[in-house]
């Protein structure tokens, strides 16, 4: 497959051309990669008008994703997300979206610019506050109980702990009622060259954004923004112009580079590199003697409640993607060496198994809207210590980590409730409304 935009940057690099224009390192070293760091010279295309290298690079990734249209986010999926929600929004006469409640805090941002009201969708039993998977009767109910019809439903898809929604089911409801189903896909690039294609566009979903940074060799920040084949809600038209108003007018060619080269690498070896990390990551489980809660092809979620040496990982020098009291998440890829895959399964041998003591899982309060996200997250605010919080109004979400269940809501009152959690997730203080 070619690559257009590293092979314009590498030939403009061998021209010698005397940089007379933005940056302003002109070249020189001083990371070591500013020399293929360029702008929107002549033939370099632009990102948000792209005609040329960019657009044909754009197009490659839209078939190796089997998609109506795929744009290239040098912002990572929080460009996306805004994007998203603004097609979804411009198409409809509703203000409302569906939300599923672990929705990462950049859809809570874009709710708040894009003036949205939102609908909280909970899960029917709750276990973390990283995990809150929507089933389709969840979503049923919801449509049901509605007096007027939202104007997208938004879920997170994998989840922060690897689980994955049955966007299928989820996707059939939606189109029953003729509203846009968007998937926050951040953690799930990869899905769609797994042996079955997991990845939500292939499922059923009619937008979804990925951090390709996340979970394909890529520079942080690349990302996708994915309209599905069918287009029925016309998104394909305007997605460009959707991205143009939440990205920087200044666009880092590194990382469109890098989005470039991996669709060479998705279309060349992807697939074989997967199915050998998955045999890599089953050698692994087999010898877990913890619980692995992840539905991810190539994330570990190892359930540590049992687990008496909770540091075994850090002694064996491993740097996991997340860590609580409950979970561990491991993130593997291709790009995980051999020594990697060998120290992970050797800290799991030494775990040091201890009876559980079972806790009933959180209770997630279904905090009152006192004041619209907007105005919350827009208000003046303070910091304060939790114990002084009862009865203020929630000005930034709380979360223990994104993307997760919010604690409270920005805009919600907060109740003794709210409290205990702040406590057990180790939130000593929150931003409240100025009174």
């Amino acid at each position: 497959m070619e690559t257009p935009i590293v092979d314009f940057v590498k030939n403009y690099t061998k021209s010698n051309k005397a940089r007379l224009h933005m940056p302003g390192h002109k070249g020189v070293p001083f990371l070591g990669i500013e020399q293929a760091d360029i702008t929107e010279i002549k033939g370099a295309d632009e990102l948000y008008s792209p005609e040329g290298i960019i657009l044909r690079s754009e197009e490659n990734a839209s078939a190796l994703f089997s998609t109506q249209k795929t744009v290239y986010s040098a912002g990572g999926s929080t460009q996306s997300i805004h994007a998203m929600l603004y097609l979804a929004k411009i198409k409809s006469k509703s203000k409302t979206v569906f939300a599923a409640r672990n929705a990462h805090k950049a859809f809570h941002y874009a709710c708040a610019k894009l003036e949205c009201n939102i609908h909280w969708l909970y899960p029917e039993k709750s276990s973390h506050l990283c995990s809150c998977v929507i089933t389709q009767k969840t979503l049923t109910e919801a449509f049901e109980k509605a007096d007027t019809l939202p104007f997208a439903v938004y879920i997170t898809s994998p989840d922060y702990l690897g689980k994955i929604a049955d966007i299928k089911a989820l996707s059939a409801v939606c189109r029953q009622y003729n509203v846009p189903l968007l998937v926050d896909n951040a953690h799930g690039s990869y899905l769609a060259f797994c042996e079955k294609n997991l990845h939500p566009i292939a499922l059923g979903a009619d937008m979804c954004c990925d951090s390709a940074h996340k979970t394909l060799p890529v520079l942080t920040g690349g990302g996708y923004l994915h309209i599905a084949k069918d287009n029925r809600f016309g998104f394909a038209e305007h997605a460009v112009q959707a991205m143009s108003i939440f990205g920087s007018t200044s666009p880092s060619y590194l990382i469109l580079q890098s989005l470039d080269l991996c669709n060479r690498y998705i279309d060349c070896k992807i697939k074989d590199d997967i199915k050998a990390c998955r045999q890599k990551i089953e050698e692994i489980r087999a010898v877990m003697p913890v619980t692995d809660v992840s539905d991810e092809p190539l994330k570990i979620t190892a359930d540590m409640r049992c687990v008496a040496n909770r540091d075994v990982f850090e002694k064996a020098g491993i740097e996991p993607e997340y860590s609580d009291d409950d979970f561990t998440v491991f993130m593997l890829t291709p790009q995980n060496s051999d020594g990697d895959f060998a120290k992970l399964k050797e800290a799991f041998t030494k775990m040091q198994i201890v009876k559980i003591i079972c806790e009933e899982p959180p209770v997630i309060p279904r905090g009152v809207q006192k004041i619209s996200v907007r105005d919350a997250i827009f208000s003046l605010s303070e910091t304060v210590e939790i114990q002084y919080a009862v009865g203020r109004i929630c000005a930034a979400p709380t979360v223990s980590c994104p993307p997760a269940i919010p604690i409270a809501v920005s805009g919600e009152e907060i109740t003794p409730e709210h409290i205990e959690l702040f406590k057990k997730y180790n939130i000593n203080r929150i931003s409240v409304v100025k009174e």
